[in-house]
């Protein structure tokens, strides 16, 4: 909840296409042997509420259809490009191009401000981000979709992080000629080295909705336990839970359970993930409770720098199928 927009800013380097992820392992290839993870007893940031069921949704697979070409090209250590052919029956076909600018403003070994990416289409169809870190504790983030030469969505967002806790303040869609706009306020605290808890309060304000404005309180927590993670958050019309295990140095499993009182409707999902670092192989899988079952392959064609995605997703229930394959160079 509290996005504005749909798309979000993936970290560099460049943001491969929809649907391609390149990562294809984040173990450690030297050894199988697995280690269960020791709960530290200091008391750390909690990071974000955006974040707050990453864990779990990060094993989901993002099923893609038809066929795709990216190709990723680093022009210098801070500017990168990138050149996406698509070409699918669901969604609409054509070539994508995107550049990444990453700054000289090192935090960490992994993070570097300022960042500066987008994509655009030949009919100038445009998706844009800039983020940056103001000191050692405020990160800003600016978004901006245009479609047919309007801007279509404007989000702000403004992250605090304390010793033990992050405030965040996003607006998104401001007008103020027509006081319309929506307005998210975000606060998650670290009690505890394992738990986590906070709230989330969300302001529209519009001509079209009932009495010209609509605010929602949600309340959000998430626990850890060796290498368990619980996280959920609930509002009076609304439930999303999550559960995260890893399993092993090679598997995942995550369950996400949502539930919407208004729709009268829910929805249960259990995925996984298989890494296979010494063959380079990255498995995703999943089923919910409306008898969808995805998958996604990713396989690095060493020594050359091609990654092969394969996906494939049935209905059984609509008797729908939809196969997508990829190939990422760079």
């Amino acid at each position: 909840m509290g996005n504005a927009m749909a798309a979000s800013a993936p970290p560099p380097p460049p943001p491969p296409g929809p649907g391609l992820l390149p990562n294809l392992g984040k173990s450690d290839p030297s050894t199988d042997i697995y280690t269960p993870t020791e709960a530290s007893s200091q008391i750390e940031n909690p990071g974000t509420i955006e974040d707050l069921h990453k864990k779990c949704k990060d094993i989901f697979p993002i099923n893609f259809e038809g066929g795709k070409l990216v190709v990723n090209k680093g022009l210098s250590n801070h500017f990168h490009i990138s050149h996406t052919i698509n070409m699918s029956s669901v969604i609409q076909s054509g070539y994508r191009f995107g550049a990444t600018y990453v700054g000289t403003k090192q935090i960490s070994p992994t993070e570097a401000y300022p960042i500066l990416l987008g994509d655009i289409d030949p009919s100038g169809n445009l998706n844009a981000n800039i983020l940056h870190q103001f000191g050692s504790r405020l990160k800003g983030k600016l978004a901006a979709q245009v479609q047919r030469n309007k801007f279509t969505a404007v989000q702000m967002t403004a992250d605090y992080r304390g010793d033990a806790y992050t405030c965040s303040l996003t607006l998104g869609n401001p007008d103020v000629l027509n006081g319309s706009g929506v307005l998210v306020l975000h606060y998650l605290q670290s009690l505890t080295p394992s738990l986590a808890l906070g709230g989330e309060l969300a302001y529209q304000r519009g001509s079209g909705l009932p009495g010209g404005q609509i605010a929602l309180l949600s309340a959000a927590g998430r626990y850890t336990t060796g290498d368990s993670t619980f996280s959920g958050s609930i509002s009076p019309s609304a439930c999303h839970l999550c559960f995260h295990q890893r399993a092993s140095q090679q598997l995942q499993v995550g369950v996400e359970l949502e539930i919407n009182a208004r729709m009268q409707e829910s929805t249960a999902t259990i995925a996984y993930q298989v890494d296979l670092p010494k063959a380079d192989l990255v498995f995703k899988g999943s089923v919910d409770t409306t008898w969808t079952v995805g998958a996604v392959l990713e396989k690095r064609l060493q020594p050359l720098p091609f990654s092969f995605a394969l996906s494939g997703m049935i209905n059984h229930s609509k008797q729908q199928f939809r196969l997508g394959c990829g190939l990422i160079i760079g």
